[in-house]
């Protein structure tokens, strides 16, 4: 059964079981739920097409989805019938081993599930160690499926990168909707259009695809990132590559995110990119770091020196924006400039996001299969460091620190 915002497997058994570590043995049948998403998600969390592949590689698995639960990618109940689903009611959805979500659970999601069921999902879990307290207290063993670890034989899991890839296509398509200039280079009868200039603050996922799009749509792009070796794979998509007038180099931490770099040189960033952003038609912001705020970028200085009517995309806005004047979830329109600021583009594209986080999903449920029973071997790197809670303690080392009370200091 899947839901739309999530999915559990189970054996049929009430929240209140007895825990079962993260494994599921001396069990007749294992049972998965996809329960409807709530948040205005639109993606389910399990298709038809994927989950008749799960019921074909794992014999004797019951798959229960919500009512409704696809409704918002197209998917009809019947479509998982066909695939062998069984189609329920909210109240049946909670009672399985596995519980697979999009969205992170809210309270009363929380509240429905139990001692030894396992839930993954995306769970923000720098962005909420709260959270992440809440399920170990219930002894949910939680695997987060933006902790899998950047390795090559866990590409196939990696939930982030494929909703980041979507939120940078999503980002261009949105900057060239609306800047009220061409994208590309236009002769007519008229004269000819200059291309619009696309500027792109980081090169991780999502501004390599949002560099990618801006550039197959004909705008002229150049790609900024504070670390170095990212300048091949700007360069590669036809883009140029900023150089600022002082080194300001960082490394990448574990997870291929920018490590933060020294207080005086982040400060500096916003005045050297200054002239850069002042020329561009379009900025597109996607900078982050890991459990801190979003760097500051874009000063209002830069705001206006940009032409009237350009456009930025921040799409760090859920961690406080790379632009000074972003409001999350609101469009600002400041010093003529149009500041858009949005929280889940992935959930505009609903059919191909529901699809891809799928089938990162079945693939860690399949990677810990051990004889058709979910088994996951936390010695292994991927469920060792995705795992964010199990056996009743938070066991992410960067969220518990976050979780630690803050020492006062003395004197």
């Amino acid at each position: 059964m899947v839901p739309r915002s999530g999915a559990v497997c189970s054996c049929s058994h009430a929240p209140s079981r007895p825990r079962h570590s993260g494994s599921f043995v001396d069990q007749r049948r294992t049972s998965l739920h996809t329960t409807k998403e709530i948040f205005n998600i639109r993606s389910p969390c399990l298709v038809p097409d994927v989950a008749d592949r799960l019921v074909a590689t794992v014999d004797d698995l019951e798959i229960r989805v919500e009512t409704g639960a696809g409704h918002g990618a197209y998917h009809e109940d019947a479509d998982y019938e066909a695939a062998g689903c069984s189609v329920v009611e909210r109240d049946a959805a909670f009672g399985t081993d596995i519980v697979t979500k999009v969205a992170p659970p809210s309270n009363d999601e929380i509240e429905r599930l139990g001692d030894g069921q396992v839930l993954i999902g995306l769970m923000t879990p720098l962005g909420r160690p709260a959270l992440a307290q809440a399920l170990a207290e219930r002894g949910v063993t939680t695997l987060a499926m933006e902790l899998v670890p950047r390795i090559s034989r866990a590409q196939k899991l990696d939930a982030l990168s494929a909703m980041s890839s979507i939120g940078g296509y999503r980002a261009a398509i949105l900057a060239a909707e609306r800047l009220p200039k061409f994208f590309p280079l236009l002769t007519t009868a008229a004269g000819t259009v200059r291309p619009a200039r696309v500027l792109v603050l980081g090169a991780g996922v999502a501004g390599l695809q949002a560099i990618a799009t801006a550039k197959r749509l004909g705008a002229k792009v150049f790609g900024y990132d504070i670390r170095e070796p990212t300048r091949e794979e700007v360069e590669s998509l036809g883009a140029s590559f900023v150089e600022l007038e002082v080194d300001i180099d960082a490394d990448e931490d574990e997870s291929g995110y920018a490590e933060e770099v020294e207080k005086e040189k982040q400060e500096r960033q916003p005045e050297l990119l200054k002239p850069h952003i002042a020329d561009a038609d379009v900025v597109i912001s996607t900078a982050l770091i890991p459990g801190k705020p979003a760097p500051l970028l874009v000063n209002e200085a830069a705001l206006e020196a940009m032409d009237p009517g350009s456009v930025i995309v921040d799409l760090a806005a859920p961690n406080g924006g790379n632009c000074a004047l972003t409001e999350t979830g609101t469009e600002v329109v400041a010093h003529d400039v149009q500041i858009l600021s949005p929280t889940n583009l992935p959930a505009e594209m609903p059919v191909h996001a529901s699809e891809l986080y799928a089938k990162t999903v079945v693939a860690m449920i399949e990677e810990g299969l051990e004889e058709d029973t979910f088994a996951p071997d936390f010695d292994d790197q991927i469920f060792a460091d995705a795992c964010l809670t199990r056996d009743g303690e938070v066991r992410n080392d960067r969220v518990r620190r976050l979780l630690e009370p803050v020492e006062e200091e003395k004197g």
